[in-house]
């Protein structure tokens, strides 16, 4: 029998616990899974289910646990854990990624179509406008992971000028890559809608300050779903205060819940979300561990390892 540790907040179990034995059961490996509020034997445990919120923060008494398997696409609250010796397993499913693409293209439409100015009205003046086709208007995603270029593929299928940018080369079909220094500036020269989709790492803390921000066309759009310390705030609001920046619509705060106080709440040409862009989703989440399991059993090699040097 394989001993399956799940180690997250309560309610994550309420969510999983029907999902994940139906899951593990169908690869047709044979697993007890136990709860970390639970007496157990760490050496004993041969996978951790895990969430970076849980009550379990030292690995080394697991020496048996072949792997560790997130259940958040975001690593970096775990990936410095020097307990941590094991490899490490990021969650990449259909459910987080349809759900990234879905928020992305809604607010890259509504933008686009400038949503805003004919839905949220308060008088009765008349001001038709037509938008530019699709075709017209150029985007700029910062980050061809595997949710960067999910949004890429996407917004290019409803014939968006659509530019990817990422820290390494990268290839997508109908999709222009760049990467580097000057990649970085030729996508964002043009970019009308930027969304970032980048991971938290040392190398993307404030991405886009105040010369970024310089390189944009006056009136710009950005969208960020991805980390909040991509931008700097403070550098931010002063780009949407002299209108260098048009519009930031931002998922993805430096502490979350926003704080009341914070400015982004009075700003009017700032839209908040509450990091719902896109979450695990049990069910397709469970099919992803399942599936690691099922690897590490077999001897094969795991799905989404975490690259440590790297961060992500």
């Amino acid at each position: 029998m394989t001993n399956v540790l799940f180690s997250a907040p309560d309610g994550d179990w309420d969510e999983y616990r029907e999902v994940l034995p139906a899951a593990i059961a169908k690869t047709g490996v044979g697993a007890d899974i136990i709860r970390d509020s639970e007496s157990h034997d760490p050496a004993a445990i041969d996978y951790i289910v895990y969430a970076p919120t849980s009550r379990l923060q030292d690995f080394s008494p697991y020496v048996r646990c072949k792997a560790v398997l997130s259940l958040w696409a975001g690593v970096e609250a775990i990936v410095g854990n020097e307990t941590l010796k094991m490899p490490l397993a990021r969650m990449v499913d259909y459910g987080l990624t349809e759900g990234m693409v879905e928020w992305c293209v809604g607010h890259t439409l509504r933008h686009h179509l400038g949503m805003d100015q004919d839905i949220c009205r308060v008088d009765t003046n008349w001001q038709p406008h037509v938008p530019p086709l699709a075709r017209h208007r150029h985007v700029a995603v910062l980050g061809l992971g595997e949710l960067g270029r999910a949004v890429a593929v996407a917004l290019g299928r409803l014939n968006f000028n659509v530019t990817g940018w990422s820290r390494t080369p990268k290839a997508i079909k109908k999709v222009r890559c760049l990467s580097g220094e000057d990649g970085l500036h030729e996508a964002l020269r043009r970019a009308e809608i930027v969304i970032l989709l980048l991971p938290k790492t040392p190398g993307t803390e404030n991405l886009l300050n105040a010369e970024k921000l310089s390189w944009l066309p006056a009136g710009a759009v950005i969208i960020n779903p991805g980390r909040g310390h991509l931008i700097d705030d403070d550098v931010l609001l002063l780009a949407l205060d002299a209108r260098r920046v048009g519009h930031a619509t931002l998922d993805v705060f430096r502490i979350e819940p926003l704080p009341p106080e914070h400015p982004f709440w009075a700003h009017p040409n700032v839209t908040i979300t509450p990091h719902i862009a896109s979450d695990t989703r049990a069910e397709s989440a469970a099919e992803v561990i399942a599936e690691n399991i099922r690897r590490g059993e077999a001897e094969e090699p795991f799905l989404h390892l975490v690259d440590r040097a790297a961060g992500y």
